[in-house]
């Protein structure tokens, strides 16, 4: 999965501290860090701060629609937060303040911050907060380690990613989260779109396989794939899978209707299926340059080089291709984090690297099957994509690293109730340790820890 995902390769040498997140919900804590909208007693929208715990944003979104009796697409939010953990976002509300002060959704709180004129958009925020505990740190064979020398560890591979990379910086892969961690249907599903395959995107969001899936869910996608009856399906299907039973519900009523089908999903997963097999390109290319020896925040001939903005965003209006008039400039630049080495999103008006960067970038697309393919979604236009840049490689702010309390009686995760099988890295008796940084947004924490962990991919 870690190959098909792109996710090879490190940039921290070191063993690694194994162990697992996500034991319990509380284990994963992301504040966004945003600025509050202007605020106006007179304005039409209402900003709350909003924190969730143990919610899928699309799904909070939905039922906190519902709650002010408006439509969906009347809530706005800069971000889409990871579901078993508890996150604090902003969000702005089409509806009177006083309807949204009596919303009450369980497992969230919502602080009405007052009223605004001003909408806000994805990526509007300026970074995320991370509290994160790992539970279960052990050596490669599986014995514990304790606090200690889990600690010792940490320090270690941060100080080789500093040597390797610049101070407090490290490669900015795509999360599996993006791809679905232990069942990586989204990039396939988009694949499916991209080539006007609406049977193909539904059968494989309905019937793809997972690593590890309960037995409940694989019973209901094996059935999928022999029956491919969304009634008999339905009599099956799992409470918790809510958009598969959406899908089987406009089945039922137009069987033939499989665009219709894929539509029954939120805008945002549907733009979210692109965005990953977009996403397979960028994360192949990132590994191929690491196998080959290339810096990812110093750039060679051929490069593309965009301004770093403060919250750590690029500008990719300001691209520059790196020449040899301008490499050493660009360079220093790199190293005062005034630029950052780019990597490709495809799309139907990407631009590419040249030289040698280009070489990789080019059998990264043809590694991902994405050589001759035409992003044009006539039957979906908002899905459509010109493809853009993305960062080699991020800063990371603020971090610390301390030892854990041991579990409280409280709820845990299947994972941590089954015990670690044959082809995990975790111990019971290991060490936990609480580790805290900021990233910039569209970057992932379950990256930053993947390098200090280096446990296999469905522990994140």
């Amino acid at each position: 999965m870690e190959e098909h995902l792109g996710l090879t390769g490190w940039s921290a040498d070191g063993e690694g501290i194994g162990g697992v997140l996500k034991v319990r919900v509380e284990d994963f804590r992301v504040e966004e860090i945003a600025r509050i909208p202007a605020l106006d007693p007179k304005g039409r929208f209402t900003v709350v701060r909003a924190t969730l715990n143990n919610w899928e944003t699309n799904r909070y979104l939905n039922r906190l629609a519902r709650a002010c009796g408006i439509s969906r697409k009347r809530v706005f939010s800069s971000g889409m937060k990871d579901k078993r953990a508890v996150t604090t976002q902003i969000l702005v509300i089409d509806s009177p303040q006083s309807k949204v002060e009596r919303v009450g959704i369980a497992d969230s709180t919502i602080e009405v911050l007052g009223r605004t004129h001003q909408k806000i958009g994805m990526s509007d925020h300026d970074g995320n907060r991370f509290t994160i505990t790992v539970r279960g740190c052990c050596d490669l064979d599986g014995s514990p380690i304790d606090g200690k020398e889990a600690m010792r560890r940490v320090r270690v591979m941060q100080s080789s990613m500093s040597e390797r990379m610049r101070a407090d910086a490290f490669p900015n892969w795509i999360g599996p989260q993006r791809f679905g961690a232990t069942r990586p249907v989204t990039p396939e599903v988009g694949r499916a779109v991209i080539e006007d395959d609406y049977k193909g995107a539904c059968n494989l969001y309905l019937g793809m396989s997972g690593h590890n899936s309960s037995e409940d869910a694989a019973a209901f996608r094996a059935m999928w794939r022999k029956t491919e009856d969304p009634q008999s399906c339905l009599e099956i299907i799992p409470g918790y899978l809510g958009y598969e039973r959406g899908m089987l519900e406009r089945l039922t009523k137009d069987p033939e209707n499989w665009l219709g089908a894929y539509k029954s999903l939120p805008h945002s997963l549907q733009l979210l299926t692109i965005h990953s097999l977009q996403s397979l390109t960028f994360n192949h290319a990132l590994a191929g340059r690491l196998a080959s020896g290339l810096s990812l925040v110093e750039p060679e001939l051929g490069d593309l080089v965009a301004p770093m903005q403060a919250n750590g965003r690029i500008d990719v209006s300001k691209m520059a291709i790196v020449s040899e008039s301008n490499l050493e400039r660009c360079r220093r630049n790199c190293r005062l984090g005034r630029l950052a080495v780019t990597g490709p999103l495809p799309g139907g008006s990407a631009v590419f690297a040249q030289g040698q960067p280009g070489e990789i970038e080019h059998r990264a697309l043809e590694d991902t099957g994405l050589v001759d393919v035409d992003w044009n979604v006539p039957r979906i236009p908002r899905l459509t994509s010109s493809g853009t840049r993305r960062p080699l490689a991020v800063p990371f702010r603020s971090f610390s690293v301390e030892e854990a309390p041991e579990l409280p009686d409280s709820s845990t995760s299947e994972k941590w109730e089954r015990g670690p099988g044959d082809t995990d890295r975790w111990h019971s008796d290991g060490a936990s340790l609480r580790l805290r940084f900021e990233l910039p947004p569209g970057t992932y924490a379950t990256v930053l820890m993947r390098e200090l962990m280096k446990s296999p991919l469905d522990h994140y």
